[in-house]
């Protein structure tokens, strides 16, 4: 092949521009890029030792618990998430240190040369996330040198960017419907794609519920002579305690059972959570030894926070964003909202049209005595209209206010809020990103 001609990008900024116009391309499921990239770079993943999560909800929380209590036992932590809430380089971290502006150019620099090849190939250009996930792996491997990385899953899991690491624990936290146009609308289909991380020999943890997807979770492993741990099955929660400012449970596995844990995330689906990565740290110490100390697990746990997850931006009104963007995390945000006393729910939300919408807005209808609809800045976005008709199908009578700018419905949203009622603003991540940063500049302006 004839050589390709590129230029270096020399600055944060340009580099963020370079990878955001890949996103044009959109998703395309497959591992052929991914693998072709790394093998040019001589397969760096093989370098680093992976825990790989997958999972309609709970991932990012999950990984957040995984690595505060890996942190607490004294392990250079690297994490990758998605998508980012505040800065692009959060999604790729050392101990809660985002990538700096230097590795971040050096790292994209050493992969433009292969994007520009796979670009005139018979595979075609590289994604954004796949570029993404490439450079993290690139940076742990050959700067940051972790002793684990926490490894979040993009989308579904059996063809998704991160699926070319060999991890040495695997994670499901649940399946739910959610990115049914690219992962299937049927709950063992969705199953099956999640289950696509579990690996031959290597154990996996599951927080996995709904019957069916649990029966092939269950049949994978065994195929692949993996072992499982499943909540309810080979480890177990019973709660004390659950209110607005967190939970106390006792944990029960098959290796030790810890009693009086605390949490600061709030609901019930956060304990799940909990337990679901005390069971991975759990594997890590019995497995690969790991010295994970009691000490550490309390104070992980208890100190874990993870932004735009049922996050009370300020009090009086209570504001919380909450990135509920699919049926499941629906119903979570309504089991969590029941914690708080308030005198009226006032709701913000936007999503993508590759949502279950009509399941979504099941969930959000009883606890909204308001509705606001507005639109994520995203070309994605659902169209207003088109929501307000589900919603009319569900329940004819139900109010519900139109405004397509966001920043104008966070403002109307909290116009209308008295001291004693509560405002959730929820859906889509892109839009709880935005609303985040806004409001908390917002504030910070009140309060300097």
């Amino acid at each position: 092949m004839d050589r390709v001609e590129y230029k270096e990008v020399k600055t944060k900024d340009e580099a963020i521009e370079w990878i955001h116009n890949l996103k044009t391309l959109g998703i395309k499921p497959g591992l052929s890029r991914m693998e072709w990239m790394l093998e040019r770079l001589g397969n760096p993943e093989r370098r680093v030792k992976f825990l790989h999560i997958a999972g309609t909800n709970g991932k990012g929380s999950t990984a957040s618990f995984i690595s505060n209590v890996l942190r607490k036992s004294g392990y250079k932590v690297g994490m990758f998430t998605s998508p980012y809430l505040i800065e692009f380089t959060n999604r790729i971290q050392i101990n809660g240190e985002d990538i700096s502006e230097e590795h971040l150019v050096e790292m994209l620099n050493r992969v433009i040369p292969l994007v520009k090849e796979l670009e005139v190939s018979e595979l075609g250009s590289p994604t954004e996330f796949e570029v993404v996930t490439t450079i993290a792996i690139l940076y742990f491997a050959s700067v940051a040198y972790p002793d684990i990385v926490v490894w979040e899953t993009g989308l579904g899991g059996r063809f998704d960017s991160t699926n070319v690491v060999y991890p040495i624990v695997s994670v499901i936290t649940n399946v739910g419907f959610d990115h049914m146009d690219l992962l299937g609308d049927d709950i063992k289909q969705i199953a099956m794609e999640k289950a696509g991380i579990i690996k031959p020999g290597v154990p996996v943890v599951s927080g996995v519920e709904n019957e069916e997807a649990r029966s092939v979770i269950k049949d994978i492993a065994k195929s692949k002579k993996a072992s499982l741990y499943q909540l309810n099955e080979q480890f177990f929660i019973k709660t004390h305690k659950m209110n607005h400012l967190g939970s106390k449970f006792d944990f029960t596995g098959p290796f030790l059972t810890m009693p009086n844990l605390e949490i600061k995330m709030v609901g019930p689906h956060q304990i799940k959570n909990a337990a679901v990565a005390l069971m991975a740290l759990e594997i890590l110490r019995q497995y690969y030894a790991f010295i994970i100390e009691e000490e550490a697990v309390y104070s992980g746990l208890k100190h874990t926070f993870w932004a735009g997850r049922f996050e009370i931006i300020s009090e009086k009104p209570t504001v919380i964003i909450d990135g509920a963007h699919n049926p499941e995390g629906a119903l979570s945000l309504g089991e969590t909202v029941s914690l708080f006393e308030y005198n009226r729910l006032i709701m913000v939300t936007g999503v993508l049209k590759d949502k279950a919408i009509e399941d979504l807005f099941k969930n959000f209808i009883p606890i909204a005595d308001q509705l606001i609809i507005t639109k994520p800045d995203n070309p994605r976005a659902l169209d207003l209209k088109d929501i307000k008709k589900v919603i009319s199908t569900i329940v004819p009578t139900k109010e519900v206010i139109l405004n397509p700018d966001w920043r104008d419905a966070v403002k109307q949203a909290l116009q209308m809020a008295d001291q004693e009622d509560l405002v959730v603003i929820t859906g889509s991540l892109y839009l709880i990103s935005d609303v985040r940063r806004y409001l908390l500049e917002e504030y910070k302006k009140i309060h300097s």
